[in-house]
């Protein structure tokens, strides 16, 4: 299903599942991350991303490239500037998620795209000016049940997407949900009162 709900400013697919192994690794680099983040926005020019990431045009362009080539990126839209095409460049989905894998090499790409851990290091500073919002439950529930909750949060995660940019801090969301070793009651008795 394409939409285009206002942010970014052209049409994507809802979600993309992401399993081929040349599309995991374009996926596990930081400056491609950053690059498919800033699109979430709205399209931009290689110029554009760019500045906005302090790396020079031609780096930025070799990583634009690449996320095209997997089938990550697409040009949305281009304009005549003097003599020369300017290319508009956007993500194909709004969520780029990663399917099932079969292939040892694969997950341990996977592993290293670990949204937890880059937002616990990106929050540091903000945990030390005692400016995070944070929560951490644990709870026993059935795999059906993971499922209904997960869709529900990347549906929060996607409301988030859309708030209207302005401001001149940029926030992060993370959102994590996986199995763990927490302990848990045993399930209660009922014994006749006698």
């Amino acid at each position: 299903m394409t939409v285009n709900e206002g942010i970014p400013d052209y049409d994507l697919e809802d979600m993309v599942v992401v399993t081929a192994p040349r599309q995991l690794r374009a996926l596990a680099d930081p400056l491609r991350g950053i690059i498919l983040e800033l699109l979430l926005e709205r399209a931009a020019t290689v110029t554009e991303m760019a500045r906005a990431v302090g790396r020079p045009k031609s780096t930025v362009a070799y990583h634009v490239n690449l996320l095209v080539d997997e089938g990550l990126l697409r040009v949305v839209r281009t304009r005549r500037v003097r003599a020369i095409e300017e290319r508009y460049y956007g993500r194909v989905a709004r969520t780029l998620y990663i399917g099932a894998l079969t292939r040892a090499e694969d997950k341990q790409v996977v592993a290293a795209i670990n949204g937890i851990a880059e937002a616990a290091a990106e929050s540091a500073a903000a945990h030390a000016a005692d400016d995070v919002r944070c929560t951490l439950v644990h709870a026993r529930i059935p795999i059906g049940e993971v499922r209904n909750f997960w869709a529900e949060v990347q549906e929060l995660a996607r409301q988030f997407a859309q708030i209207p940019r302005s401001g001149d801090q940029v926030y992060g969301f993370v959102a994590g949900l996986y199995p763990t070793d927490a302990p848990t009651l045993p399930d209660a008795v009922f014994e006749p009162a006698g």
